[in-house]
């Protein structure tokens, strides 16, 4: 007896599997007086190399961030700008701004990454952001590499006033990674005509009672370059006495070559320069085309804000200065006579 017996085709089984999403990074784009600041173009650029959508952050004053948004939209590797504007970002206070970032940075973001110059602002919100999400931060980075495949970010950054370089990576099971960038380690993004970024704007989050407010900002006003951007620099040391021989003795200098002036901690200390022009550790980081280091001896502090420079001239009448161990053209010399020959020499070729 023959039975029949029912066929049926079936089509064959696929099971789907979710792949990885590239990298999304928020960069902080900080501002003054409607222009963004370098480092924070040298952090867009760090953040390129993470190979995946790069979205920039501007805050500010309502008066302000219009104009900043726009300067914005033309850099090069920005794929999105977010904007919020209000006056309580009138002036960027880490306890202020910190519940927005976190908003932004909630379970369901996007953002994979979050970026910022190594500045003096950053450095306060980044890891209070980092802290209060319960994940780690990374700081002063001069290079990165993304994998894709494991969703790790592997980072190097110096250590012991840059006498070594620790290699740090980020785990892919960090949900999102931050770090702050040195700025000369980076070329600054430039502005690109055929691009215009997506931008969209932000609710602000309102603070009531904020623990901190801005009392005041005291700012060294002058015509010569910003020393942490100039391609030229010109610093002085101990040796130069006081503040008016300080004055006298490097400004004539720094006139004739357009440049930047700096000093090392032991003449800031001494009185002999403000602060804000401290080179070293615990000072600025720069890399110009040229340092032009007048009677520094070259402690380590200070050569950890210098010596990535391109070329490094040094004046010093001890031959035994260690910063000879490190400057490419070095004097042995007076610097009361060297230096205004030096101008001479240089005022007679311009």
């Amino acid at each position: 007896m023959l039975r029949l017996r029912r066929v049926v085709a079936v089509s064959p089984l696929y099971r789907g599997y979710a792949t990885a999403t590239g990298p999304h990074a928020l960069v902080l784009l900080e501002h003054r007086a409607g222009v963004i600041d370098s480092g924070s173009l040298s952090a867009l650029s760090a953040a390129q190399q993470l190979g995946g959508q790069v979205t920039g952050l501007v805050l500010g004053a309502p008066e302000e961030v219009k104009d900043v948004v726009q300067s914005a939209k033309r850099l090069k590797g920005l794929t999105s700008v977010l904007h919020s504007s209000s006056q309580l970002y009138t002036h960027i206070i880490p306890e202020v701004v910190s519940p927005l970032l976190e908003k932004l940075l909630s379970d369901n973001t996007l953002y994979t990454h979050v970026v910022s110059a190594h500045s003096s602002s950053a450095k306060s919100i980044l890891p209070r952001v980092a802290a209060r999400l319960d994940l780690p931060a990374v700081s002063d980075i001069t290079s990165l590499e993304h994998d894709n495949a494991s969703n790790t970010t592997t980072f190097t950054r110096p250590i012991y006033a840059g006498n070594a370089i620790a290699t740090v990576r980020a785990p892919g099971s960090t949900r999102v990674k931050f770090f702050t960038v040195r700025s000369t380690a980076f070329k600054a993004s430039v502005v690109d005509e055929s691009v215009q970024a997506e931008e969209k704007a932000v609710d602000p989050v309102p603070v009531a009672d904020p623990p901190t407010q801005h009392v005041r900002t005291d700012l060294t006003k002058s015509d010569r370059p910003d020393l942490g951007s100039a391609s030229r620099v010109v610093s002085g040391g101990r040796a130069l006495k006081n503040a008016e021989t300080f004055k006298g003795t490097l400004e004539p200098l720094a006139d004739v070559l357009g440049a930047a002036i700096g000093a090392s901690r032991a003449a800031v200390d001494a009185g002999y320069a403000d602060n804000s022009l401290q080179v070293g550790q615990t000072g600025k980081v720069v890399a110009p085309e040229l340092y032009l280091a007048i009677g520094i001896s070259g402690a380590i502090q200070h050569l950890a804000g210098m010596k990535d420079s391109k070329l490094i001239a040094a004046i010093n009448k001890d031959p035994e200065a260690p910063i000879f161990q490190v400057a490419d053209v070095g004097l042995v010399a007076d610097l009361y006579e060297a230096v205004p020959e030096l101008v001479e020499k240089l005022k007679q070729q311009a």
